[in-house]
């Protein structure tokens, strides 16, 4: 099993990547473990309480459930992959069953972040955009799958999204082993990552060899 690792500013591009090894290997060779489905239950936090959030802040997430499932799946154990929601800032009592496959791929802002995930790691990228592309990708995707407003994706931005990019994510990408500037647009960056992975796997071919 290859565990990929893709990290990133939030709307950095690192959906349009994975999307990408999703179209060149086999279907059942890749799975995708989302960083946002362990953020912490916020349960025990009044409603109101939870909107102030820092989803941008390693704190918010549960590294040691990860850490444990990727391990899991390393020895050839299916998991139970959370389920959580922006709106509610609670996980769901349904859980998403994670199998087994050559390719694991775990996605997320924060994952290079934390020195117990990095060590899991087999592959370590980072996808690197202009902060103001990245603010126009965010102020889209807040609004349509997060319920917000514009003047609140702001706020939010200068509030906690960008000091915490300064802080934790930015400085991660030094432990990147493949950096790829220009987010999800540089396709010749996309395929250097595809023939690194491939180079893992040589018992079996991508869809573009096959």
């Amino acid at each position: 099993m290859l565990i990929v690792g893709i990290a990133g500013g939030t709307g950095s591009g690192k959906t349009t990547v994975v999307n990408r090894l999703l179209e060149v290997f086999p279907n059942g060779e890749v799975v995708v473990i989302p960083q946002d489905s362990y953020y912490k239950d916020n349960g025990h936090i009044p409603v109101e309480e939870r909107q102030k959030i820092n989803f941008d802040h390693p704190d918010s997430l549960e590294f040691s459930l990860l850490i444990s499932h990727l391990r899991q799946l390393r020895k050839g154990h299916s998991i139970k992959m959370p389920v959580y929601s922006y709106l509610t800032c609670l996980r769901s009592k349904e859980t998403i069953t994670i199998k087994p496959a050559r390719v694991v791929i775990v996605e997320g802002i924060l994952i290079l972040a934390d020195p117990g995930l990095r060590n899991i790691l087999d592959i370590k990228v980072f996808v690197d955009a202009d902060a103001d592309d990245r603010l126009g990708r965010v102020i889209q995707r807040d609004i349509v799958e997060r319920g917000r407003s514009v003047l609140k994706v702001l706020e939010r931005y200068h509030d906690t999204v960008k000091p915490s990019h300064l802080q934790f994510i930015e400085p991660s990408k030094r432990y990147a082993d493949i950096i790829i500037p220009g987010g999800g647009e540089n396709q010749v960056g996309i395929e250097v990552l595809i023939s690194i992975i491939e180079k893992h796997l040589p018992r079996k071919k991508s869809k573009r060899n096959a």
